[in-house]
C-alpha cells in the first residue's frame, strides 16, 4: 500500500493551497481517509476525515470552515482544500487510511500512513 501526498508549499497568510494524496494498492473505497498534521515541536494531530462514501466528514476544530476534505474514489485520491490559510497551519501533513470509521481520530488507530507535504504559511 502506498499513500503519497502532495501539493504542500510555501504561501503567504491568506493564502490557499490544495493537497492530494494517491493511494495505489488499497482498495480506496472501502477506507476512511484522514489528514494528520505536525507542526516542529509538537505531536502529530488529527486535522480532517472522511468517509467511504464522501458524505461523512469530520474536522478539528481549528480548521472548521477553512479546510475541506473531499474525496474521489474513481480516481483514488483525497484532497484537503486549505483555505484562509493561518501561520499556524504550517506543518508536515500526512493523509492516513482506516477501515473503520471513529469516534476519535488517533495516530495509533490509522492502518495506512503516507509520506507527508510540508505547509508553510507566512506572516
Amino acid at each position: 500500500v502506498q499513500l503519497q501526498a502532495s501539493g504542500g508549499g510555501l504561501v503567504q497568510a491568506g493564502g490557499s493551497l490544495r493537497l492530494s494524496c494517491a493511494s495505489s494498492g488499497l482498495a480506496f473505497s472501502r477506507y476512511v481517509m484522514g489528514w494528520f498534521r505536525q507542526a516542529p515541536g509538537k505531536e502529530r494531530e488529527f486535522v480532517a476525515a472522511i468517509s467511504w462514501s464522501g458524505v461523512g466528514r469530520y474536522y478539528v476544530d481549528s480548521v472548521k470552515g477553512r479546510f475541506t476534505i473531499s474525496r474521489d474514489n474513481a480516481k483514488n485520491t483525497v484532497y484537503l482544500q486549505m483555505n484562509s490559510l493561518k501561520p499556524e497551519d504550517t506543518a508536515v501533513y500526512y493523509c492516513a487510511a482506516v477501515s473503520s470509521w471513529k469516534d476519535s481520530f488517533e495516530e495509533d488507530g490509522m492502518d495506512y500512513w503516507g509520506k507527508g507535504t510540508q505547509v508553510t504559511v507566512s506572516s
